[in-house]
């Protein structure tokens, strides 16, 4: 059964106010009542193509997932499909995007994986999800013609072009960061003199005793490497090409998947005529909205998103709003659904993923400092 502390209903409650508090802000600006009549007036049938889509898109990520695991385990399809779906649900329901973390807790005590192994394959997941999106979005931009004059308010947010255009360039510099430091972990000789370099660190400290540096470097630097060290694990998937390749098609054809999802939702909605690659923009621009600080099912910036990337194609307001919610809406409560149905055939507790992360990398940090120490022993005993 899934548990409900006074903690885990303190942080639904305060998603619940943020969450409504920023749908309110994206839907001031549009007639409620025109909203209403118009949310009336969609076939919702067109929701059943949508939502397979989408859900096959989810299939695809489990099975992306399960390639990038291949370094660390190999797991079964449903071995992956938990953690994964239960880590989406959580970040539909809890602030903090936790889901980023209890995914790889849940897969760490299911299949008695190391933590930071597993962290580091969600790392690189995300990381080649950010390269689909941005190689996507330059081809939008070569082949679409964007409106400039285009803009939709957000609270604090102004969504224009030029935002779409500072949400990309973080990205790609973020991305840019993100590779080199996953390259340089990534292999051994770099890795290695990074792991000196931690270790070394304390040497700089020259004002304190010897006694001091040693117990720094022995509780805080050796831990650092052995994180490291795991970490690097996940990140494997790179040094085979023929799996790397299978996992950016896998990734590109997940993210069209759900351009088609959008697309086949517009075709129930009156007034909203927009092609496929279009759909495929808008759904590209949601996520880049999504980017920014948002709370748990990213409502409001979601919906600020769509209606921004469809007025880019013409589309009114309420026409935007109502087929964006609509979509928003039956996309996520179904992984909410699927997401809690999960926990409680493998007996998750809603906030057990996360202390089990914080556990795990407790457990990791112990017996990294014991096999260093092991090894600096004995390295010492041959000196001898």
């Amino acid at each position: 059964m899934i548990s409900f502390n006074r903690k885990t209903l303190f942080s639904l409650g305060i998603g619940l106010l943020f969450s409504a508090v920023t749908l309110y802000f994206t839907f001031e600006s549009i007639p409620l009542k025109e909203l209403g009549a118009y949310l009336r007036k969609i076939n919702y049938w067109w929701i059943i193509p949508s939502l397979l889509f989408a859900l096959l898109s989810y299939a695809i990520r489990v099975w992306r997932w399960q390639v990038i695991l291949l370094p660390v385990k190999r797991a079964g399809f449903m071995s992956a499909f938990h953690p994964l779906v239960i880590g989406f649900m959580l970040n539909c329901v809890m602030p903090g995007r936790v889901g980023e973390i209890a995914r790889p807790a849940i897969f760490y005590k299911r299949e008695n994986v190391e933590f930071s192994k597993v962290l580091g394959t969600a790392a690189m997941e995300r990381i080649i999800d950010a390269i689909c999106l941005l190689v996507f979005f330059i081809y939008i931009l070569a082949t679409i013609t964007i409106d400039d004059t285009v803009s939709v308010t957000f609270g604090r947010y102004v969504l224009t072009p030029a935002t779409l255009h500072k949400l990309f360039m973080f990205t790609l510099e973020f991305s840019a960061v993100l590779i080199a430091l996953i390259l340089l972990i990534s292999f051994s000789k770099t890795r290695k003199f990074i792991n000196r370099l931690i270790l070394r660190a304390p040497d700089l400290l020259f004002f304190t005793t010897t006694h001091a540096r040693d117990a720094i470097r022995e509780r805080i630097c050796v831990k650092i490497t052995h994180f490291v060290e795991n970490l690097s694990v996940g990140f494997d998937i790179l040094k085979s090409p023929g799996y790397l390749i299978l996992v950016l098609v896998q990734s590109f054809l997940l993210w069209w998947l759900l351009g088609v999802s959008v697309w086949a939702l517009a075709l129930g909605c009156p007034g909203i005529e927009i092609t496929i690659l279009q759909a495929f923009a808008v759904e590209i621009i949601i996520c880049f909205a999504i980017m920014l600080p948002s709370v748990p099912g990213y409502w409001g910036l979601w919906e600020a998103g769509g209606v921004f990337g469809l007025a880019l194609f013409g589309i009114p307001a309420t026409e935007a709003a109502g087929m964006v919610l609509t979509y928003h809406f039956f996309h996520l409560v179904p992984v909410i659904i699927i997401g809690l149905v999960s926990a409680v055939l493998i007996g998750i507790k809603l906030t057990q993923p996360v202390r089990n992360g914080r556990e795990a990398l407790l457990l990791e940090e112990e017996e990294g400092c014991r096999e260093k120490n092991a090894r600096f022993t004995g390295a010492g005993m041959n000196k001898r």
